[in-house]
């Protein structure tokens, strides 16, 4: 194979990430928490993935996915920038998780005094 790809344990954290998304997303949904944004966290991890996969086919020799998504990126291409858009989304839903679970913790510590 002729590409640069990014090393190996770049894609373990990203899939991990992804996966536990994922898994966060579909808990969050039975527990009947967040249910919209955790469908929309569900949608966006399904399909941004595969749309930086297929367009990331066509890059160049010695250009690896990272510098082809931002190079596209820069260019305006759409397909980078619902990739990015996506990625915003997904730390937001992580962040909204976070603030969530601290304002529960909180709430217990008080509830002890």
């Amino acid at each position: 194979m002729y590409w640069e790809t990014l090393p190996n344990w770049v894609w373990t954290i990203y899939y991990l990430v992804l996966l536990s998304t994922l898994g966060i997303s579909i808990l969050h949904i039975f527990r009947k928490q967040l249910k919209g944004f955790s469908i929309i966290s569900i949608v966006i991890t399904i399909t941004v993935p595969i749309v930086s996969f297929l367009n990331s086919i066509g890059r160049g020799k010695g250009i690896n996915e990272f510098g082809y998504f931002i190079n596209q990126l820069q260019q305006g291409s759409l397909w980078s920038i619902y990739v990015s858009v996506g990625f915003l989304y997904l730390l937001f839903y992580w962040l909204l998780i976070l603030v969530k679970n601290m304002n529960r913790d909180i709430t217990i510590f008080n509830r002890g005094n």
